[in-house]
């Protein structure tokens, strides 16, 4: 194994968890942030994978589809199963509306995940290698991230739509 291979094991287990942490912890809510970084990973993704020159075979495009509509799924779900409330103190920018989606949301993350690598992996011996360009990666993500915000979005409750920021 090497240096590299162990790093980047390292990086993304740090990040898994930092990121069950937050879908299992109360974050004040954005509405601006919550459209935000789908959109930011949507546009890098589809820059990135514009200035890769692999080529794009059917399998490609087969895997891909496959792991969009697994992450639009998730997304769906964590949106689904977002909870929300008002906190007792505003942060610094005067928010005091609160959402999670808990630990069931962090166990639909590490299960993406697990579903990405093994189509990943997958797909890399059947020929399908555009699945791990970054690009690809940040194209699922985003997929996730939006379809939770739409779903989030809907669902903020109307009364406290007006005192999230002030």
């Amino acid at each position: 194994m090497s240096v590299q291979l162990l790093a980047n094991i390292v990086v993304g287990l740090a990040l898994v968890g930092f990121l069950a942490y937050r879908q299992a912890t109360w974050q004040y809510l954005d509405p601006a942030r919550v459209w935000r970084t789908p959109l930011v990973l949507g546009v890098v993704g589809i820059v990135v994978l514009a200035q890769s020159a692999a080529a794009v075979t059917t399998l490609d495009v087969l895997f891909l589809g496959i792991e969009a509509l697994v992450s639009v799924a998730a997304g769906l779900a964590m949106g689904g199963m977002t909870r929300f409330r008002t906190a007792a103190v505003a942060d610094d920018k005067g928010r005091t509306l609160q959402a999670r989606t808990g630990w069931a949301g962090a166990g639909l993350w590490l299960l993406l995940i697990v579903v990405r690598v093994g189509l990943d992996v997958l797909g890399g011996h059947l020929g399908a290698h555009l699945l791990t360009s970054t690009g690809a990666i940040l194209l699922v993500l985003a997929l996730n991230r939006a379809a939770r915000a739409l779903v989030v979005d809907q669902r903020i409750p109307r009364a406290a739509r007006g005192m999230m920021v002030r």
